[in-house]
C-alpha cells in the first residue's frame, strides 16, 4: 500500500480568508474559560504584531481593522468533507483524518496517474487552486505518512518526502519528535522526563516497560507507523448532493468580483463529480446579502446551465465568468455557497488522440454563452412536426435536444415570415412541383403547387402556385 497524507494546519482561519486574493489582517479565536485566545492568524495580522496565543483584546488593540471571526469546528469538518470529495478524482480510498487530514491510498491507480510524482503535483496544484494551505507526505503505511506530514518534512530539494519503503520509513521516523504521537500530555511529558525525545529513543526503550509505564496505546500507535500492525481505516462515501459555502473576509459590491471565490469552491465540484462518475447540467451560486439577516433582501442566485451534462472544470470556470459579468446585486454580499442541483451520470467515451485535455468541443459551449448573452428564450433548436404545411411543419424544442430527422425532402431551412407576391415569369424553375393539400381540418387550407426556382441574379429560391387563384409566391431562400 502506498498513502498520500494531506495536513491543513491552518484550516479554521482560511474558511474566512482564502474568498479573497489579498485579504485584510484577519485573526480567528477560540473561547477558553472565560477568556477569548487567538488560534489562527493571517500574514497581514502578523506584520501588525499579532500572534496565536495572544487574548483577542490585546489583538484588536494592536491590529487597527483587524477581522475577527470565532472558530466554527462544524465548517471545519464540513470543509474537511468537501476536500474529501474534491480528492475522490484522483482515488476512491480517501479517509479522514480529524480534525485537519486527509489519507489517500494510491497504490492502485498510480498507472492512473502516471506516477507518483506526477500525482503529487496534480493534489499540490489542485490544493493551491482551492486556496489551501498545507503539509504533505507519501509513506507505506497510512500513520506513518500522517506523522510525516504533521512534521513538515522536505528532501533537500524542498519538496515532500516521499517514500515507498518500510525501511526507509523507519530511518525517518526515527528522527521525528515525539510531540507528534497522538498520545495524552501526561504520557507526553513522562517521555520527555525519561530522555525519550524522538520517534527512536522510543523504539530503544524496553516494550515491556515501555507498556507498564505508558500504556499499550503507545506501542500500537509506533507499530502502526512502521507497519508492524495492521491499521483499519473508515473511507469517505461522498453525499447524495453537492453544496458548499464560503464567507467572504469582506463584502463584495460588484457581481464580477465573486469570480475569485466561486472558483475556490468549482474544483471540489468537479472532484466530486469525478468520484461520482457523474456530469453537472444545472446549478446554483446562491450570494447573501448582508441585509438577508434582517429579512430585508433575498438572495441573488445565479444560475449555470449547461448544453449538456459536463464536470470540465474550465467549460464552468468561462461560463461562470459570462454569467457574473450579466448579473446585478442588489445588495453587498457576504458569502457565496454554491448547489448542484442536477447531476446525471456521465458515461466515458474515448477521446481525441490528438486532443490537448478537456471535453471535445461539439458546438455545446457556443450554445452555452449564446443562452448566457441572449436569454435562454431566444436559444432554441427545431424539430420536424407531422404536418405537410411548410410553415407548420416544426416546432420548437430545447436547444441541442436530438429531434426527429428531417425529411428528404427539396425544402430550404430558411422560410420567409409571410410568403412574398412574386411573377413566374421573372424567375427559371429548376424542380418541382411538390404538391401540398391540406389544412381542411382547421379552416387553413392549403392548396399549392412548390418549385425551386432561380432569380436573374442566381439565387435559388422556393416558390409556390396558389391553386385557388392561380397567384406565385416567394416562400423560402436556400443558402
Amino acid at each position: 500500500m502506498l498513502w498520500i497524507a494531506l495536513h491543513f494546519p491552518v484550516l479554521s482561519l482560511e474558511l474566512f480568508s482564502r474568498g479573497a486574493a489579498a485579504p485584510a489582517p484577519l485573526a480567528v479565536f477560540e473561547k477558553q474559560g472565560n477568556r477569548s485566545l487567538i488560534v489562527a492568524c493571517n500574514a497581514s495580522a502578523a506584520d501588525c504584531s499579532v500572534q496565536v496565543g495572544m487574548a483577542l483584546s490585546a489583538a484588536q488593540a494592536l491590529a487597527d481593522g483587524l477581522i475577527v471571526r470565532a472558530r466554527d469546528a462544524a465548517a471545519e469538518s464540513e470543509s474537511l468533507s468537501g476536500i474529501a470529495a474534491w480528492a475522490g478524482r484522483f482515488t476512491p480510498s480517501v479517509s479522514i483524518q480529524p480534525p485537519h487530514g486527509l489519507l489517500l491510498e494510491v497504490a492502485s491507480c498510480l498507472r492512473l496517474h502516471r506516477g507518483l510524482a506526477r500525482l503529487l503535483h496534480q493534489v499540490r496544484a489542485g490544493l493551491d487552486e482551492m486556496g489551501y494551505s498545507f503539509t504533505m507526505a507519501c509513506a507505506p503505511t497510512a500513520h506513518g505518512a500522517w506523522l510525516l506530514a504533521l512534521s513538515g518534512a522536505r528532501t533537500v530539494s524542498g519538496r515532500e518526502v516521499a517514500i515507498r519503503e518500510l525501511a526507509e520509513l523507519e530511518k525517518i521516523l526515527d528522527q521525528l519528535p515525539v510531540g507528534l504521537l497522538a498520545q495524552p500530555p501526561d504520557v507526553l511529558s513522562g517521555l520527555e522526563m525519561v530522555g525519550a525525545h524522538t520517534v527512536g529513543d522510543c523504539l530503544r526503550l524496553p516494550r515491556a516497560g515501555m507498556a507498564r509505564r505508558f500504556g499499550q496505546a503507545l506501542l500500537d500507535e509506533l507499530d502502526r507507523a512502521r507497519g508492524a500492525l495492521p491499521e483499519a481505516r473508515e473511507f469517505f462515501v461522498p453525499p447524495a448532493e453537492f453544496a458548499r459555502s464560503l464567507e467572504l473576509p469582506a463584502t463584495v459590491h460588484e457581481a464580477g468580483a465573486l469570480q475569485f471565490a466561486a472558483c475556490r469552491l468549482l474544483p471540489e465540484l468537479e472532484g466530486y463529480l469525478s468520484l461520482r462518475q457523474a456530469g453537472v447540467q444545472e446549478c446554483d451560486l446562491v450570494c447573501s446579502h448582508e441585509a438577508v439577516r434582517a429579512g430585508a433582501v433575498a438572495p441573488t442566485v445565479v444560475k449555470l446551465g449547461f448544453a449538456k451534462p459536463t464536470r470540465d472544470l474550465a467549460r464552468m470556470q468561462l461560463l461562470l465568468r459570462e454569467t457574473l459579468a450579466r448579473t446585478h446585486l442588489s445588495a453587498p454580499v457576504y458569502a457565496i455557497a454554491l448547489h448542484a442541483r442536477r447531476i446525471l451520470p456521465l458515461d466515458g467515451a474515448n477521446g481525441d488522440i490528438f486532443q490537448e485535455g478537456g471535453e471535445a468541443e461539439d458546438g455545446s459551449l457556443l450554445l452555452e454563452r449564446l443562452r448566457i448573452r441572449l436569454g435562454k428564450e431566444a436559444v432554441f433548436g427545431i424539430t420536424p412536426h407531422a404536418d405537410h404545411r411548410p410553415e407548420r411543419a416544426w416546432r420548437r424544442c430545447e436547444a441541442g435536444a436530438a429531434g426527429s430527422p428531417l425529411r428528404d425532402l427539396p425544402r430550404p431551412l430558411w422560410l420567409l415570415a409571410r410568403p412574398v407576391p412574386c411573377r413566374e415569369g421573372r424567375l427559371v424553375l429548376k424542380s418541382g412541383p411538390e404538391r401540398i393539400e391540406s389544412g381542411w381540418w382547421d379552416g387553413r387550407d392549403a392548396v399549392r403547387d412548390y418549385y425551386v426556382a432561380q432569380d436573374g441574379q442566381g439565387a435559388r429560391l422556393w416558390v409556390y402556385c396558389d391553386r385557388i387563384n392561380g397567384e406565385w409566391f416567394i416562400h423560402g431562400l436556400f443558402a
